[in-house]
């Protein structure tokens, strides 16, 4: 991965910590990054060049006016009256390309010497074995703090480790096997319908993103929402509430024009176009 640093900009040293969305069902993850980014006044630092994620352009996301400024598909921005850097990911990762990505992320971010990485994704409701019919959303996480993906500061949130990570398993095996750049051993590869990575969670980027990071002795925390496809603001406004507990960060002090405090992004007006002509009705 190739960077450009903005003239003028630099990687601050003091945002050790650093956002970033995965890309997953009802983009949830990149919304909360969105959100989190415009309502602590971030600012721009780097473009960066992926091979592996697609290219796109748009007008200046955050505002607050449209003044023609390029937002490209991957850029990195800077908080650092909040200490926290953030990756705003716009397009997906080409087909095949998952692992290669989250190796390149992973070395990256070793390299401008961040300490945790906090990576915010969405999972399909769909897929869950148990439905909570409680009326807030419940938070999951996975964290690097132990073996077993958990962590006793989100347990204290209240948050719920995804039980479907078990590292001891031969499908997240054979996933850190190549993140790590390694082949599959015997054992691995004489069970094809066990090895073949085609499970539900080890085909979303988060997975493979934290088994990058975790793999460059970084610091990783995922977490997790489960959400179906339409309009996902109100899940990004909790998701990225949550992750203001974990970085320490209350909503309200960011002093926004939207609720608890929170600065709507520019971009968020035209998500579903203009309202309909009144006149047709």
């Amino acid at each position: 991965m190739e960077h450009a640093v903005l003239e003028g900009e630099s990687f601050s040293p003091d945002c050790s910590t650093l956002l970033m969305p995965a890309l997953s069902i009802g983009n949830v993850g990149q919304l909360a990054v969105d959100l989190l980014v415009s309502s602590s006044r971030a600012r721009r630092v780097a473009y960066l060049d992926e091979p592996s994620v697609l290219p796109c352009a748009g007008n200046d996301a955050f505002g607050p006016d449209a003044v023609g400024d390029l937002a490209l598909a991957l850029e990195a921005y800077e908080s650092p009256s909040h200490r926290l850097a953030f990756i705003q990911q716009r397009s997906p990762i080409i087909t095949g390309m998952v692992v290669s990505f989250a190796k390149n992320v992973a070395n990256f971010i070793s390299s401008i010497e961040k300490d945790h990485v906090v990576i915010l994704s969405s999972l399909d409701s769909g897929k869950r074995s148990i439905i909570d019919a409680s009326s807030d959303m419940q938070v999951y996480y996975l964290s690097s703090c132990n073996e077993d993906g958990s962590d006793p500061k989100c347990e204290m949130l209240g948050w719920k480790k995804l039980e479907e990570y078990d590292p001891s398993q031969r499908r997240w095996k054979c996933l850190a096997s190549l993140v790590e750049g390694g082949d599959l051993s015997e054992d691995m590869a004489s069970e094809p319908d066990e090895m073949t990575i085609n499970d539900y969670y080890l085909s979303l980027p988060f997975a493979a993103l934290f088994a990058a990071c975790k793999a460059k002795g970084l610091k990783v925390t995922c977490v997790l929402c489960y959400c179906s496809e339409g309009d996902n603001m109100p899940e990004s406004f909790q998701l990225a509430g949550a992750v203001c507990k974990l970085v320490a960060q209350d909503p309200e002090q960011f002093h926004g024009n939207g609720p608890n405090g929170w600065i709507i992004p520019l971009s968020w007006k035209s998500v579903y176009g203009p309202p309909p002509d009144l006149s047709i009705f």
